[in-house]
């Protein structure tokens, strides 16, 4: 074993010692005891009708008057429903709240939407908070989404996503942490806390739902939905680990995943849910599956009808079925033919009734309809949103410290629409975000330096399908001391169902930054993007390159803010980007070939390489590329351990610590890392823990 590498600040005394994490303690104003008493009667007392409600989640439909959805009314009313989601509002929440209290059992309603990144205020994707490494933020942000959330009626988040990414043309690597395992660990660790503090039924948080259990982030050629084969090793020491992190940070329920593993569809899988996370991990939260994922196991000819389906996701352990009936239709059914005992229909209502206590729903099942109107976008928000976008910015180049811009700048030139639409501020999972709330890029410069400095062409519309625009924008260029040249991603081609084959810059966008460069004119990029995207010509001629992901409420703002050196530029790639798509599946722990690799960039026979491009990808993770200027900023702090020889082939690096420290101009600090066993040791081949002898 070897300390590898540092990144950042190189005084580092590494101390091995053992650490053991504390579980994140609950407050309720029952304790854990006479919870489950409470939980053994009203099981006792109900119907099969009613246990099955339980386990059903409806969608609602936020836009319409609840009394245009009577079916929710009756369902409720008759306690024949367990969850709502997407209705939001306080007032149309305790209408129906109020409904569920007319049934025979009395039993509150959890209310769940996506809050991924933010309820009304939208901080920056995951992926960004990931790429702050500031787990302080990251906790923060959930902690604000949380309590505009539950100030919005809303007890229940489907996030964080857990899912390690290492294909950038998988949609939903925005939802997550990227490629690594340790800083997903954390990232889940940080946002569980953020959402859920150590007492989820706080006026102020919300239950969270880790997701997609599990492997959803490696679907074969990075498509939503498809398939994933895996081995057991990959799974335990990649994949597992955010997820098991958000266990021990006390997460209240975890959520299936779409796609078939190993050729069990994750709905269905025991040895997923019951194996490893009610056995192994001891997880006494609610499972529940995603939307329409039971039924959808017919598609994958798991089962031949949806009595099967129901009869394996219940088998299984998927307490609540989300959107399809499944259960509520064939479980009568399945336990007269004895395919399913009560005994497991008992244990899931009582994993649903347990949420609904710990969230304190049982004492205070309604919310407080002035809360809102002093919790949901607040200033202090929209400052706090502003600061941690400025955060999350990587800034993969900078020639010649053409940047931070002078403020006294006469003439700048703003190009691309994506600087100027507020939609395009928003993205696949902005909660209850709008629009008009927005800052652009181009307002936030503007209220920066002053209108008269700034003038704008938009080159072409978000999706740049026409050059049309091209010569105005030019023109501009060359009239401009300075051009910010603002390209990427539309919203719409990052998220849930946006798999791509080409990840370069949509549309006709590099041929509008190549107009641009044509000009002479010196023109910093400035890339807004829900993925690592494959820019090797701009890697090889822009003179600087940020990446601002796409960043929130208070982008903007924030991008005027490090453009123009009131914020250093701090963070660091969670992700790698590739030079291509033919490099992926790529991340930085990759295990080392039995032949060589080649040396220096310099390709022979019989080792491991392309005989077209270099095998490094364009900017890797963690790149640690950073603005020289004279103003105090941010580094992260990165230790990495490598086992030179091990019982089981080991990665060529591990990242295992981190830390992110402000610095001043000029100063150094010492930072300490606690290593023990959990940071040196590996799953053997009996899948046993172990630390084998090695040198430091």
């Amino acid at each position: 074993m070897e300390i590898l590498s540092l990144k950042g600040i190189v005084l580092l005394p590494v101390i091995l010692l053992a650490f053991f994490g504390v579980e994140a303690s609950r407050k309720s104003s029952y304790n854990a005891a006479e919870i489950e008493k409470k939980i053994t009667v009203l099981i006792a007392n109900m119907s099969l009708e009613e246990k099955l409600g339980q386990l059903q989640q409806q969608a609602g439909n936020p836009w319409e008057d609840l009394p245009a959805t009577p079916v929710l009314f009756d369902l409720a009313k008759r306690g024949l429903i367990g969850s709502v989601f997407n209705i939001r509002g306080a007032d149309k929440v305790n209408a129906l709240q109020r409904a569920a209290l007319y049934s025979r059992q009395k039993i509150p309603l959890i209310f769940g939407f996506d809050v991924l990144h933010g309820y009304r205020t939208l901080f920056p994707i995951p992926l960004a908070g990931a790429a702050s490494w500031d787990l302080d933020a990251v906790e923060l942000s959930a902690s604000i989404a949380a309590a505009e959330a539950r100030a919005s009626g809303i007890s229940w988040t489907f996030g964080p996503m857990v899912d390690i990414a290492r294909d950038p043309r998988w949609g939903r690597a925005m939802e997550g942490a990227g490629e690594d395992s340790v800083l997903g660990s954390e990232m889940a660790r940080a946002r569980v806390h953020g959402f859920q503090g150590n007492d989820y039924s706080r006026p102020d948080k919300v239950m969270a739902c880790a997701k997609h259990f599990a492997g959803y982030g490696a679907a074969e050629a990075g498509r939503d939905y498809a398939s994933v084969d895996m081995s057991e090793r990959q799974l335990r020491e990649v994949y597992l680990p955010p997820f098991k992190a958000a266990i021990e940070a006390g997460i209240g329920s975890v959520m299936t995943a779409y796609m078939d593993l190993n050729g069990i569809p994750a709905s269905a899988n025991q040895w997923l849910l019951r194996q490893v996370l009610r056995h192994e991990w001891g997880f006494d939260g609610m499972v529940v599956s995603d939307y329409f994922s039971i039924s959808d196991m017919t598609n994958q000819q798991l089962s031949a009808n949806d009595a099967e389906a129901a009869m394996y996701a219940l088998n299984a352990g998927v307490d609540m079925e989300m959107v399809s009936t499944i259960y509520f239709n064939n479980t009568p059914q399945l336990l007269k033919e004895g395919k399913v005992v009560m005994k497991t229909v008992d244990d899931a209502v009582r994993h649903v009734l347990r949420a609904k206590f710990r969230l304190g729903l049982f004492d205070d099942p309604y919310t407080d309809e002035t809360l809102a109107n002093h919790t949901v976008l607040t200033a202090d928000h929209l400052a706090i949103a502003r600061k941690i976008a400025a955060g999350t910015f990587v800034l993969l180049k900078n020639e010649n410290n053409i940047l931070p811009l002078s403020k006294s700048i006469k003439r700048l030139a703003v190009i691309g629409s994506l600087a100027t639409n507020q939609t395009q501020t928003l993205d696949f999972w902005s909660a209850n975000a709008k629009a008009e709330d927005s800052v652009t890029i181009l307002q936030g410069i503007v209220d920066k330096i002053g209108p008269t400095s700034v003038k704008f062409a938009p080159g072409c519309d978000v999706f740049c399908e026409s050059a049309s625009g091209f010569t105005t924008a030019v023109d501009l260029a060359r009239e401009s001391d300075m051009v910010v040249l603002v390209v990427g991603e539309p919203k719409e081609y990052s998220g849930e169902t946006a798999s791509r084959v080409d990840i370069g810059l949509t549309g006709r966008q590099l041929d509008l930054v190549k107009a641009i460069a044509a000009t002479g004119k010196p023109y910093v990029v400035v890339l807004m993007t829900g993925r690592p995207l494959t820019i090797e010509w701009l890697a090889a001629n822009a003179p600087a390159i940020l990446v601002t992901w796409r960043a929130g409420t208070m982008g903007g703002p924030a991008v005027a803010d490090v453009l123009f050196g009131d914020v250093n530029p701090s963070g660091k790639l969670p992700m790698t980007f590739p030079r291509s798509v033919g490099q992926i599946p790529i991340h930085y722990d990759y295990r080392q070939p039995g032949k060589p690799q080649p040396v220096k960039g310099v390709r022979t026979a019989f080792t491991s390489h392309y005989i077209d491009s270099p095998n490094e990808p364009l900017y890797p993770f963690g790149v640690d590329v950073k603005n020289a200027g004279r103003r105090e900023g941010s580094e992260v702090v990165q230790l990495y351990v490598r086992d030179v020889a091990a019982s089981v082939t080991r990665p060529v690096r591990q990242l295992k610590a981190f830390r992110k420290v402000l610095l001043a101009v000029a100063e150094g600090k010492q930072i300490d890392f606690v290593l023990g066993e959990k940071e040196l040791g590996f799953l053997d081949g009996n899948w046993q823990w172990t630390v084998e002898a090695g040198s430091l």
